[in-house]
This record gives C-alpha cells, structure tokens and sequence, in this order.
C-alpha cells in the first residue's frame, strides 16, 4: 500500500496511479471533454471515472478549467517574460501589487540571479513599455527589471 504525503498545506496526498495521469492528460488537453469519453478512452467506468476527477479536484490536484488563449487572436500581440529583483522579505507586498496589473498571466517567485519571474499580455509593444516602465518599476519594492520578449509559444501537456 503506498504511503501517503503531506502537500504543504498539511493536507495528504495520494501517489496518482497510470489512470489518473490519463485522466489529467486528457483534460489537460481537453477540459471540456465529458466523463463518458474520458471514462471510455482511459477504459474505467463512468463511475470510475467521476470519482477519479471528484477526487484530483478535491486534493487540489486539479486546480480548475480554463481556456487557452490564442494572445495574438485574442488582441494582445505583445507577449513577454518579466525578471524582477526584489526587496528582501517583500514578495507578499510586491505579489499583491502585480495581481492587479492588467496583462499578467502568470508571477512565480523563484531562485536564482532574480526573484520574481512574470508573464505579460498586452495589446502591442507600446503597451508592454508602458506597463513595464510605469506600472512594474514604479512599485517601490522592485529593484530592477528585465524584459525578454515572447516571439512564438507552444502550449504543452504534461505528460508523467
């Protein structure tokens, strides 16, 4: 029997077997599809299946269903990837500031030469300047900046 973890949030977590990676898979994939057709194409019940997703959902392993975006289509042209030095001991203060920046889609505090790694949408280049020059920079906690833009992305799934 396997032993179970403990997530950082204290809650326990189970080891996912061959058939919920298939599931996530899918729905990666295909968040939309139905628990008959993932039931049928991971080759488990209907039951089976619902349960398995009721269970990914309730450990927090899936953490929702979205959409993914085509940025270009969608009128924001300009795609970059954002590094910011930050002041010590500031990430909370300095994460609050950039939740509410319009274009982010995604911030991560990470190790290495930088602390703070985004990603950011805007309708074209002049956006992008604005937002970085203006909005990013003039937190007080952000020591410096960098900016590489995006010039194609591929969406990936995960596969274990």
């Amino acid at each position: 029997m396997a032993t179970e973890q403990m997530a950082d949030d204290g809650r326990p977590t189970r080891p996912l077997d061959a058939v919920d990676r298939a599931i996530l898979r899918l729905l990666q994939e295909d968040g939309r599809a139905s628990i008959r057709s993932v039931a049928d194409r991971v080759h488990v019940s209907r039951a089976n299946a619902y349960a398995r997703i009721n269970r990914l959902i309730e450990d927090g392993i899936i953490r929702g269903f979205t959409a993914r975006v085509d940025h270009e289509r969608a009128g924001q042209g300009a795609s970059a990837y954002i590094t910011l030095k930050i002041v010590q001991n500031s990430w909370r203060t300095v994460r609050e500031k950039l939740l509410t920046l319009p274009g982010v889609a995604h911030i991560a505090l990470v190790s290495g030469d930088f602390d703070v790694l985004l990603l950011v949408h805007t309708a074209d280049n002049r956006s992008l300047r604005e937002l970085v020059l203006t909005r990013i920079q003039a937190v007080p906690e952000v020591l410096s900046s960098r900016t590489l833009l995006v010039f194609e992305e591929t969406d990936l799934v995960v596969d274990e």
